[in-house]
């Protein structure tokens, strides 16, 4: 697997799942979102940290969208992108190779066995893509949070943050895209099915485990963000999630296949145009619509009650 981050308190949360399951994370890939690159690159080398996995190579990518000035999630996640939790500085530091060269190189020496994970915006691979139009189809499968396939927003009133944040990068991946080699699951997924209720929350909490009380601070933020914003009984984890149904497909309960693009208006930036009339071109992208909620949270507190590998 590589796991491509803009690493926030959620990707953070997702970074530890990974690493609880079975199978091997080659690398992870960072690019500007939540928070500024530096941020996210940091964030992730000390999650990694944390998790007893600094041998992990951490490679920093692109520092701001394709066309537009960056614009971070610094209000929902704290300035720090950890909810303020005080982390210590990771021990090392990231690689010289830069996330787009990592993206192209390794599937294409490993074709058909590397699985990519996107909890970011799409950047990084659709620059990698600008140079090998046939790069997704070098992966075993690409699986992105990305989108918001009822046009309920989290950003804007009727888009999600990873595709708003960079709308023609996800353009770009939407157009080299099939059914077979990309499949989205969206933020109205994680509105459903992944909510951290109050009692969740306090479950997690009295895990008593390093990780799980790492989980539960640095989504602090979050939580008055979601009581403020969206109304959620609690926070949602899109990013966990979206890595849960790339670890474990079956966890996915409905699924749609659609010809879908991005809406790059002022009005409309990071709107999903999702066709489905009779005359809708051919499908380009698998979405899911609905995940098994209660494995799901079995999978969180499973990853988050173990302890860090030594």
């Amino acid at each position: 697997m590589i796991i491509d981050t803009d690493t926030g308190s959620d990707d953070a949360v997702a970074l530890l799942l990974a690493l609880a399951a079975p199978g091997e994370v080659r690398a992870v890939t960072t690019v500007a979102g939540n928070v500024p690159l530096a941020t996210g690159t940091r964030n992730a080398l000390v999650t990694l940290q944390m998790a007893g996995r600094a041998d992990i190579p951490v490679h920093a990518g692109c520092e701001r969208p394709l066309v537009r000035p960056l614009s971070t999630a610094q209000h929902v996640h704290g300035p720090d992108g950890m909810g303020g939790h005080e982390l210590p500085d990771p021990a090392r530091g990231p690689e010289l190779d830069h996330a787009v060269n990592v993206l192209l190189s390794l599937p294409r020496r490993h074709p058909g066995e590397l699985t990519l994970v996107t909890l970011g915006p799409l950047t990084n691979l659709a620059a990698a893509l600008l140079r090998d139009r046939a790069l997704l189809s070098h992966f075993r499968h690409v699986y992105c949070m990305a989108g918001a396939a009822d046009l309920r927003g989290n950003i804007s009133p009727t888009a999600e943050f990873n595709v708003w944040a960079d709308p023609e990068a996800a353009r770009v991946v939407l157009q080299a895209a099939t059914p077979e080699t990309v499949t989205w699951i969206g933020w109205d997924v994680s509105r459903q099915d992944a909510v951290m209720t109050p009692a969740d929350q306090r479950l997690l909490e009295e895990l008593g485990t390093p990780l799980a009380e790492f989980a539960h601070r640095i989504n602090r933020t979050v939580a008055d963000w979601a009581h403020d914003v969206t109304g959620l009984d609690g926070y949602d984890l899109p990013d966990p999630l979206a890595m849960a149904v790339a670890l474990c497909p079956d966890l996915v309960l409905e699924r749609e296949t659609v010809h879908a693009d991005v809406a790059l208006g002022d009005e409309t930036r990071g709107q999903l145009l999702i066709d489905r009339r009779r005359t809708a071109p051919p499908p380009n992208v698998t979405l899911v619509r609905r995940v098994d909620e209660r494995r799901f949270k079995h999978m969180l507190f499973a990853a988050c009650a173990r302890e860090a590998r030594r």
